[in-house]
């Protein structure tokens, strides 16, 4: 029986190429996301909420 003896969209190594490529940039992105928080948060000044405790 001659035909096709491949599989009927394209080459799926194209598509494994390209889902790879994809977990590299996505991953690529999340890291460098990660990494942009402020260097010195920490060192923020603190905001007063208008409340003040007595003591006795």
């Amino acid at each position: 029986m001659p035909g096709r003896t491949s599989a009927p969209y394209g080459r799926p190594s194209w598509r494994y190429a390209r889902a790879v490529a994809a977990a590299v940039i996505a991953a690529a992105a999340l890291i460098a996301a990660a990494n942009a928080v402020p260097a010195r948060a920490t060192d923020a000044p603190q905001l007063s909420t208008g409340v003040e405790h007595v003591g006795k």
